[in-house]
């Protein structure tokens, strides 16, 4: 991908599917009981929304193109932040919502890293190199969750 516009209209998806997933998550360990990862979901969820935000600011005086589902540009043809999410609901366990999450983020880091190393484009290498850097930091955190999480 060489479109910088095209690229922000992906990150701007991604990071609302996020944010939605990321509340998904909050409210089913809210439903669980779990406080701390309640509050840790609701934080990435915020997190997500300032993500979202930031790629729509990126764009500044440029027009997102409007895309259509079936026009979005996403490995394995489905979205990073939703390709494993079918399993959110009020009875999965705490591991079971981290190690999810944990997928979302790898995968949304992923894609960021593979927009940075395949465009020809300075502008749209920073920005995803940027957006990768930002995916890598919630990799580590949630990795250290995972592995003080129990089996």
């Amino acid at each position: 991908m060489n479109d910088v516009e095209r690229f922000l209209a992906h990150a701007v998806q991604l990071e609302r599917e996020a944010a939605r997933r990321y509340e998904e998550l909050a409210a089913a360990m809210q439903t669980l009981g779990n406080r701390t990862l309640h509050e840790f979901f609701s934080r990435m969820a915020h997190y997500s929304r300032l993500h979202l935000a930031q790629a729509r600011a990126r764009a500044g005086f440029r027009e997102l193109p409007a895309l259509a589902a079936d026009e979005y540009e996403w490995p394995d043809g489905i979205s990073p932040e939703i390709a494993d999410w079918a399993g959110v609901d009020a009875l999965m366990d705490a591991r079971a919502a981290l190690l999810l999450a944990l997928d979302g983020e790898r995968r949304g880091h992923a894609y960021y890293a593979t927009m940075a190393a395949t465009t020809g484009d300075a502008e749209l290498r920073a920005i995803a190199n940027e957006f990768a850097s930002e995916e890598a930091e919630h990799v580590a955190e949630l990795e250290k969750l995972v592995a003080a999480c129990p089996a």
